[in-house]
Parts: structure tokens; C-alpha cells; sequence
């Protein structure tokens, strides 16, 4: 019997990170790339060349081959056409996650709209009118509401800090954003605004999703421990698994949020729901989370799991969208660390590898193949251990090694991510 098969849209480091698993579990893995050298196509033999946005590509990427299995659609990230992702799926062809919910994930206004109607609670929001001089007073309206300050988006496209502007009354409101609101009247992305939320620390969950099994044959869902996710200008820098200091009853409240947000918008794969984490209202002696953003895919949030959980979420990704049972989620160890490697000072970070791997012999180094370019993730280190303090010490430290810092002093001030 042959194998079974993924296709999957998008040729970055979140695709070639599935490989492994796919190799284990005996999947076969064909990946549409963007060219021929990107991060997946590295690594996946069945790489063939297209944009996300080329309808022929992605046909021929799920047509099966003779005697092969069809293929199951799935994605690393969310810039696909969901005209024709709704056309394979009415013809038959299995699309995880389904466009009905990727839209979600896809536009910003969508998302809030539909997450607000499931009761999720989300930052104060309101969408933006196309209309210049109408945008601009709903814009000073909401500013006057909420304090004076408020972040726009772009409804779609931005990602990593990207497509997002932080605006104030003082610093002239609409004017800030004067260019996106021109966009948007000729025909450019849709504005949210959101106020700018006071939080303490931001936080991740990440859950997955099959559509059968569960108690009620609804679906099986399972989510891995809460994170903390730091960033740094706008860009994740670390994650700390679990996050540090979360109450069980916290922890259980943002996990059923994003099980909420899966079931409610019917995902299929993995989902990454960011939050903020706020003080208590007056009556709530806790802190309270407020859902943020959300991406149905693998997420920078879950890399820990590759090395500290027991299923990573590239493993489970893959056997969710075959509907296969889903894996055990526990962590393997009190703590892991992921440290991103944003950008380096070395030609080719390979280079870095008997310093780092000498240096911190527990750490998981993975590289991305990517070119060097200022502030890019080029790969990530995750160590495991049993003291906070010192696995996140050794985590950026390893880190630092590979950014070109000097590995004699990867913890002093002056070399300190």
C-alpha cells in the first residue's frame, strides 16, 4: 500500500522541519517551493517549484502520481487563495486546515469578528471604514475611547512585527498611519484598530486538532503546556516552556481559550493562539489573557516541543491533517528554552558549530539553511534542563555563539541578546 502523502504550500523552515517527522511516521512529504535553494527544498527530495499563488502549481502539487494515494493539502504559512482552496476541497480534495477556517488566520477582522461571537476574550477593536475621511474620524473616536493610544493593523499580510503600527492622539492619530488608509480606499487591505493593551507578558498556546475521535467523535483536540513568548522588536526571540509562574487555574483558563477558538472555527492541524496577559478586573484576584493573534500551522511558539515534549507540533501536525490519533503532549522535562538565532555576523553559521556544540553539548541546535541577513531566524537552540535560570543562561548563550558573538563571553552585558 503506498504511502501516504502531504502536500504542503510554502518551501520555509516550518516545512523543513516537518520532514523529520514525516520520514518517521512514513509519510511521504511533497513540498511546494519558491526556489530551488529555499529552507525546505534543502532537505525535501519531493520539492517541486511554485508560488503559493499559482493555481497551477498548487494542482499539480496534489495530483497523484501513478498508483500513489491522493493528497492531503496542507500549509506552513497562510498567504494561499481561498477561492481555490474552497474549489479543491468541493472536488474532493482533503484541505488542512479547511479555508472556512484558515480565513480566520488569514484576515485580522474575520478573526475578530468570529472570536468575539464565540465569547473569546479579545483586546477592545474596531474596524476601520475604507472611506478616507470616514476612517480617519472612527480612528479619532476610538482613540478618544480608549486613552489617547491605540495599535493599527493591516486586516492582512502582516506578520513579525510587520503591518503593524502603534498610533497615538499626540502624535497626529490618522496621520500616522495616513498611507494605509489611502491603501485601503483603492482597494488595499482593511484597518483594524485595537487598543494598545497594558500587558505584563505575552503568552502561547499551542493545541491541535483532528477531525474525528474526541469523547463525542467531534474531533480529538490536545494542547501542549502554556508558554511565555518574549519579543523582541516585534520579532520572538525566546520561548520558556512552561511559563514561568502561571497558576494551574491560569494555565487551564488560557488552554481552554485556544481548544474554544480550534472547536469554534472547526481547525484542522496545529493551532498557535498568542495572548496577552493582563492584570485582574476588580473582582479577579488573577491575571486574564487576551487572545491576540492566531496561526494555523506550526509556530515559532512550539519549536521547544521538537526537543521537550514527548509529540512535537510538527509530528502531531502531520497526524492531524491524516486524521490520525493524536500524540501524548507532556513536556519531557521541568523546562525547556528556545532561543532564536536572529540574524548573525557570521558568512555561513555552520561555521559556529564546533564552538556552540563544544561549549554546551546538551543544547539542540537546528539551522535553517538560510541566507544571512540582518535580524533574520536563521535557526533556533533549545536546552532542557531542571533550572529555569541556568537552561535559559545556556539557551541564549548557544544562541549568542551562533549570532558571531564572541563564545568566551556569550553572558556579559555587551553580548547579551
Amino acid at each position: 500500500m503506498a504511502a501516504p502523502v502531504i502536500a504542503v504550500v510554502g518551501g520555509g523552515q516550518l516545512a523543513r522541519m516537518m520532514a523529520p517527522a514525516a520520514g518517521e511516521l512514513g509519510v511521504h512529504l511533497r513540498v511546494l517551493v519558491e526556489a530551488p535553494g529555499t529552507s525546505a527544498a534543502q532537505v525535501v527530495a519531493d520539492a517541486p517549484m511554485g508560488a503559493a499563488s499559482d493555481e497551477a502549481a498548487i494542482r499539480a502539487l496534489i495530483a497523484p502520481a501513478d498508483g500513489a494515494p491522493a493528497a492531503v493539502l496542507t500549509f506552513e504559512h497562510e498567504h494561499v487563495p481561498n477561492g481555490l482552496l474552497t474549489d479543491l476541497l468541493e472536488h474532493g480534495t482533503p484541505v488542512r486546515p479547511g479555508p472556512e477556517a484558515l480565513v480566520h488566520a488569514q484576515d485580522k477582522i474575520v478573526m475578530r469578528r468570529r472570536l468575539t461571537a464565540l465569547g473569546v476574550p479579545c483586546p477592545r477593536w474596531a474596524a476601520l471604514p475604507n472611506e478616507p475621511d470616514a476612517a480617519r474620524a472612527a480612528l479619532a473616536e476610538f482613540l478618544a475611547d480608549v486613552g489617547g493610544e491605540a495599535v493599527v493593523k493591516t486586516s492582512r499580510g502582516g506578520y513579525d512585527g510587520k503591518g503593524v503600527r502603534v498610533v497615538t492622539t499626540a502624535g497626529g492619530g490618522a496621520d500616522q498611519v495616513a498611507e494605509w488608509i489611502d491603501a485601503a480606499a483603492s482597494g488595499g487591505p482593511a484597518l483594524l484598530v485595537e487598543e494598545k493593551v497594558p500587558f505584563t507578558r505575552e503568552l502561547a498556546v499551542l493545541v491541535a486538532r483532528r477531525p474525528s475521535g474526541g469523547e463525542d467523535g467531534r474531533g480529538e483536540v490536545r494542547t501542549w503546556p502554556v508558554v511565555e513568548s518574549i519579543q523582541r522588536d516585534g520579532v520572538c526571540a525566546e520561548v520558556v516552556a512552561p511559563a514561568p509562574g502561571l497558576t494551574d487555574a491560569e494555565a487551564a483558563h488560557a488552554r481552554d481559550a485556544a481548544v474554544r477558538i480550534a472547536e469554534g472555527l472547526g481547525v484542522t492541524g496545529v493551532l498557535a493562539v498568542e495572548m496577552f496577559e493582563v492584570a485582574g478586573g476588580p473582582d479577579d484576584d488573577g491575571p486574564r489573557v487576551l487572545v491576540n493573534e492566531l496561526a494555523m500551522r506550526p509556530h515559532n511558539s512550539g519549536h521547544w516541543t521538537i526537543d521537550g515534549a514527548v509529540t512535537s507540533q510538527f509530528e502531531q501536525h502531520l497526524r492531524a491533517v491524516l486524521d490520525l490519533p493524536l500524540g501524548d503532549t507532556s513536556a519531557t522535562a521541568p523546562w525547556t528554552v528556545m532561543a532564536n538565532v536572529l540574524g548573525s555576523t557570521l558568512d555561513e553559521l555552520t561555521s559556529a558549530l564546533p564552538d556552540v556544540l563544544g561549549a554546551f553539548p546538551d543544547a539542540r541546535v537546528n539551522l535553517y539553511g538560510k541566507d544571512v541577513r540582518p535580524g533574520r531566524k536563521l535557526g533556533h537552540v533549545n536546552v532542557s534542563g531542571d533550572d529555569l535560570d541556568e537552561v535559559r543562561r545556556r539557551a541564549l548563550a548557544a544562541a549568542a555563539i551562533l549570532r558571531g558573538e564572541h563564545p568566551d563571553h556569550p553572558d556579559d552585558e555587551e553580548h547579551r541578546p
